[in-house]
């Protein structure tokens, strides 16, 4: 039976993140001061006691959530764990894994997801775009309530998070006429989200666009084990499809539960969140009850992880 370890995406920061794995472990402490020098400025001291303002901000959140999963990656395998077998991250949560399988060097992606972060908040005018989670309410049903919703306007699946949540962005006015539509047709909730832009919709070409640039200049290792992306919940160990693939993330949605039913068709009974917070786990569990969730963010987690596997 193989584990997968998966690392959670934008949403599950919080201030104070990563402060244990820095206090305990020298290499939580080597990634959060690589990460402070390759932004040249203290994303450590953000993570550890900034504002929830500031952290918040999109490309501050973005490089910060990769530095503390992958400071509790490099704190795993320096205490014993094995390396994974397979690797999946949540939108932004790929680039911690691709950081883990040793693709992506972890200066380049700190410095790649800082852009990211950057371009998807300046592709959309605040207020001008909106997300919504849609609750009780099967895909199809989501996908033609966002059909009718649109009239010329963006309105689409943004993440197929599992198979009761799916969250949908767009054009502000056309999420809130999919909400009211998906309500008359039996969705138990719809609510919006409190974000800052309408990530993973077609409003993000112009973000897409900016960061394939920079993508397409980094450099690719070999995989030490393969990934499910984001894009098309696909197993890949080829190096050569990485650019491609989160490239197209940026505008396209993240399908975390096929992802995760990909794992488990390919073996894996055994799935550790690497990071902070428990979102993922969460999701997996929606999904498919019999899959062993477990998590590592700090060192109490990390211990009692190790010991469970």
């Amino acid at each position: 039976m193989k584990t997968a370890f998966i690392f959670p995406g934008q949403g599950s920061q919080s201030v104070g993140m990563g402060k244990d794995l820095f206090d305990n472990f020298a290499a939580a402490r080597e990634a959060f001061e690589q990460a402070d020098e390759a932004l040249g400025f203290s994303l450590s001291e953000m993570c550890f006691s900034g504002s929830e303002e500031d952290l918040a901000l999109t490309a501050n959140t973005q490089p910060a959530i990769l530095t503390t999963s992958v400071a509790a990656y490099r704190s795993m395998i320096a205490n014993g764990f094995a390396k994974p077998d397979l690797v999946a991250g949540h939108s932004l949560g790929e680039y911690s894994a691709l950081v883990a399988a040793g693709v992506l060097d972890f200066a380049d992606a700190v410095r790649a997801v800082r852009k990211r972060g950057t371009y998807m908040q300046e592709a959309v005018p605040i207020g001008a775009g909106a997300m919504a989670a849609i609750l009780g309410a099967d895909l199809a049903t989501i996908e033609q309530a966002c059909d009718d919703a649109s009239e010329g306007k963006v309105c689409s699946p943004a993440n197929i998070n599992s198979p009761s949540q799916v969250v949908i962005a767009g054009d502000a006015d056309a999420v809130d006429r999919a909400c009211e539509i998906l309500k008359e047709r039996g969705a138990k909730r719809a609510v919006k989200l409190n974000v800052s832009a309408p990530f993973h919709c077609a409003l993000m070409m112009p973000a897409q666009e900016r960061l394939a640039e920079d993508l397409s200049g980094l450099a690719y290792g070999e995989f030490g084990c393969p990934i499910v992306h984001n894009v098309d919940a696909a197993v890949n160990s080829d190096a050569g499809l990485v650019c491609e693939r989160l490239t197209r993330q940026v505008s396209s949605p993240v399908k975390w539960m096929q992802s995760v039913q990909e794992m488990v068709k390919n073996g894996v009974a055994t799935m550790v969140e690497v990071g902070t917070g428990k979102v993922l786990s969460g999701l997996v569990r929606q999904i498919d009850r019999d899959v062993r969730c477990l998590n590592v963010e700090n060192s109490e987690s990390l211990k009692n992880t190790l010991d469970t596997l």
